[in-house]
């Protein structure tokens, strides 16, 4: 089942709803349902329903034209947009890769607060407007107000990957000139901002309010986990520095014939030489590649009946990498691609195979050497 469901696109960006959204849909709905009961008792269940509903909605709204405002701005500083995707604790947009300069970042970063400061300000107005607050409407687009300026203020908390981290990230990269030293420092207040809300969050639970005091505690789990994955991101850069997809390339690919059995296949190359990726050809013509992923459908029982041409991938459809290509950018194509492979070419010719196990192998002596050195000083 997909975990997320694509909505269309706005601006040329794919808008997508992760499942977890609708969760969060549906409680913040019932929330807002007893709230304007408990605070507007006239209207009647319907209304209460209804505008309870819509708020919601328009609530996520708000979410998604904050993630625009950023991926606007990214693309703008010339940063390629993948998506953007509503989830349960909020919205994220999905870059290529990171800014490039302080300044870039520190735009791209607190474009999206003063954009819910602007939705709040806006719907304040709205809601002046159009009539008697006690009404539906207007204690509507009061509540938007409230929780588009919360959420602003919310978001430029100095916790790494709030934009209130990135704005903090964003000042220490220009003041140190290290985008690595900022981004240890800003995951850092991250990871200890993620430990006070988890902290709050279980003494607000036990002191009575348990779902508020869940909740703040899954949003501090949720940083934690954000901020731990961009020490981790830090580390990848830093292992895979200047490496090209050419340093770590095999270049003695094995060539299997496209009639071989596969049941001979199997036996004599995937499990005799423990290799993880062939090469297929008919005589002297490569025809495409073959690995494990490509088995991974094929009944037992029809192995003895099949030849590699029938499971192998066709050079047509097989995604490659240039032998310059950055490893770290080659290791992003292959979690995007779900592929432990990936073919070097250049002008239409093989060079080699890069595979997942290199680039891991390059990490692990990265991190070894490090722990070494750090242990002998």
């Amino acid at each position: 089942m997909e975990s997320t469901f694509k909505l269309g696109k706005v601006f040329g960006i794919p808008i997508g709803i992760h499942y977890t959204w609708l969760i969060a849909l549906v409680l913040i709905t019932m929330s807002l349902i007893a709230q304007f009961a408990a605070s507007y008792p006239h209207w009647g269940r319907f209304t209460h329903f209804i505008v309870g509903l819509v708020t919601a909605v328009l609530l996520f709204a708000s979410v998604l034209i904050h993630e625009l405002a950023h991926s606007l701005v990214a693309l703008a500083k010339g940063i390629p947009v993948h998506s953007i995707v509503l989830f349960i604790f909020g919205g994220i947009s999905q870059t290529s890769r990171e800014a490039s300069t302080p300044l870039a970042e520190f735009l791209i970063a607190v474009v999206g607060p003063f954009t819910s400061f602007a939705i709040g300000g806006l719907s304040y107005g709205i809601g002046m407007l159009v009539g008697d607050p006690a009404q539906p409407l207007p204690a509507m687009f009061a509540f938007l107000a409230y929780i588009n300026v919360v959420l602003g203020v919310f978001n430029l908390i100095p916790g790494f990957p709030l934009d209130g981290g990135r704005v903090l990230r964003s000042i220490v990269w220009g003041a140190t000139k290290s985008y690595e030293r900022s981004t240890r420092i800003s995951a850092t207040v991250g990871k200890a901002i993620s430990y006070i809300f988890i902290l709050g969050g279980v003494m607000i639970a036990f002191s009575g309010n348990f779902v508020s005091g869940l909740w703040l505690a899954f949003i501090g789990w949720f940083l934690l986990n954000a901020a731990q994955a961009s020490t981790q991101e830090l580390t990848l850069r830093e292992a895979l520095a200047g490496v090209k997809a050419s340093d770590l390339m095999t270049t003695d690919c094995l060539i299997v014939q496209r009639d071989m059995s596969l049941d001979a296949f199997i036996q004599d190359y995937l499990l005799g030489t423990g290799r993880r990726c062939f090469l297929v050809a008919d005589e002297n013509h490569l025809l495409g590649i073959v690995t494990p992923h490509n088995l991974s459908g094929v009944q037992r029982d029809r192995i003895a009946t099949m030849i590699v041409g029938d499971v192998m991938t066709p050079f047509d459809r097989v995604k490659s990498v240039r032998p310059d290509e950055l490893a770290l950018e080659v290791l992003r194509r292959m979690d995007s691609e779900n592929v432990n492979q990936l073919p070097v070419v250049e002008d239409h010719r093989l060079l080699g195979l890069v595979g997942r196990a290199s680039l891991l192998n390059r990490i692990r002596n990265y991190l070894e050497f490090h722990e070494l050195t750090r242990g002998g000083k």
